[in-house]
């Protein structure tokens, strides 16, 4: 018995992502292109303040790390954190 309601949970949870996965397709297709840009833009950036922290990971200077970050974010954001404003 706990093994089919298991099973029942299970099924349900696959479905429910199934239905989620579709539903996100369906919507990214209405996008329009300057929104598609946008999220292109947003990869990029998380893709280059990625790097910085793997870069600041390895044990690399800090103005190492930012002088990367900046070669990738350049015309990406504003400032020289690459649209991240910093704390410190």
């Amino acid at each position: 018995m706990k093994n089919h309601l298991l099973s029942i949970k299970l099924s349900s949870v696959v479905v429910a992502c199934l239905i989620s996965a579709t539903v996100s397709a369906a919507f990214a297709q209405t996008l329009d292109k300057e929104t598609k840009e946008d999220i292109a833009r947003h990869r990029a950036m998380a893709a280059a303040h990625e790097g910085a922290a793997k870069c600041l990971e390895s044990g690399k200077k800090d103005e190492v790390c930012e002088k990367e970050l900046q070669a990738s974010c350049k015309g990406l954001a504003v400032g020289k954190y690459c649209g991240m404003k910093h704390v410190h």
